[in-house]
């Protein structure tokens, strides 16, 4: 049945025509009138259902305050702006102020159901500020998604990789408290993610994967840099910060050749506290990674944590782990195989 979808994958997605800088596109949202909208859910709301071929929405440089939802009939969607920082999807949504059970994913910019979604040269961000608890920019639940060079701001969960298969290449992902967290397989290549700084005394964690029984889900990190955004750099001495928790008892997260730099704790990885059980379920992994926050000999000591050989390793590549030589070659993103850059 996979293989079947892989191959249906393979079939109906075409890839995104940029000729010159020109995108060919199926609508236009423009902030200033000029396109056929003015607001990206118009255009999401138009878009055909179901559809088997690729559904292109291009946003014009601008500021769109609004929330998006691309819900589950949304198939072969496609938005592409005019560059991080200069298209943004921006909102303050938060569970400070709404305290409600969904509070945390009914908080998301930016929300996806669809499958087979692709966004390129965008930007996500939740401006609820670090006081006001979880607050997501962009979550996830996509099956064979992209982000291409897409830009996540947030302060605690800013990023629900929620469920599916997901992949982002050269994105910048900001924030302090599990602000990379769900329970989806994602590869994460050549991004930069970058540790702000949060509440007085409180600890960031760059990831918190909340794993399935008996399924195949996970976080891996490759060719990636982890690093303090500047207002975190004069306090990188007196605050602590993490590669990740686990939030729940099979979390499982890599980090694979990538530079780490003294932003980084030199435990590595942070207990969920009241769950002592979770070191000893969880697959917390590092290999070949470089720079000053990349040294292992004061790491953690729980049986769940690794030290990879580059066999361990390749399975939490780009091939392995999310199989993407099978769906990602339609998509024309570039994308790295396997262990060699």
């Amino acid at each position: 049945m996979f293989y079947t979808l892989i191959f249906l994958i393979a079939f109906f997605t075409s890839v995104v025509e940029i000729t010159n800088g020109e995108v060919t596109a199926n609508v236009i949202v423009a902030a200033d009138g000029s396109g056929k909208y003015t607001r990206v859910m118009e255009a999401v709301n138009a878009a055909p259902d179901n559809s088997m071929t690729r559904y292109v929405i291009f946003i014009k440089k601008g500021i769109y305050t609004e929330k998006v939802f691309i819900n589950e009939k949304k198939w072969n969607l496609t938005m592409i702006g005019e560059g991080m920082g200069v298209t943004v999807i921006i909102g303050n949504m938060n569970c400070g102020q709404n305290k409600s059970y969904e509070c945390t994913y009914d908080s998301a910019t930016f929300a996806v159901s669809g499958p087979r979604f692709i966004a390129q040269d965008i930007s996500f961000w939740n401006t609820a500020g670090p006081d006001n608890y979880q607050a997501l920019a962009l979550k996830s639940d996509s099956d064979f998604s992209v982000f291409y060079r897409v830009e996540i701001s947030g302060y605690q969960d800013s990023l629900c990789v929620n469920t599916n298969r997901q992949f982002y290449r050269e994105c910048k992902i900001w924030g302090t408290v599990d602000f990379i967290f769900g329970y989806g397989t994602a590869v994460f290549q050549n991004c930069t993610i970058l540790v702000k700084k949060g509440l007085h005394g409180q600890e960031n964690t760059i990831t918190a994967q909340g794993g399935y029984l008996g399924v195949s889900s996970g976080f891996s990190f490759q060719f990636c840099n982890i690093l303090a955004d500047h207002d975190l750099l004069p306090l990188i001495n007196s605050t602590s910060t993490y590669l990740g928790r686990p939030w729940k008892p099979n979390a499982r997260t890599i980090f694979m050749q990538s530079y780490i730099s003294n932003v980084l704790s030199s435990e590595g990885w942070l207990e969920w506290k009241g769950a002592p059980e979770y070191l000893d379920t969880l697959f917390f992994a590092e290999y070949m990674n470089y720079g000053p926050g990349a040294e292992t000999n004061k790491r953690v000591k729980w049986s769940g944590y690794h030290l990879l050989n580059s066999n361990q390793a390749k399975d939490f590549t780009v091939a392995n782990f999310i199989l993407g030589d099978q769906w990602l070659p339609s998509t024309g993103i570039p994308y790295t195989s396997g262990l060699v850059n």
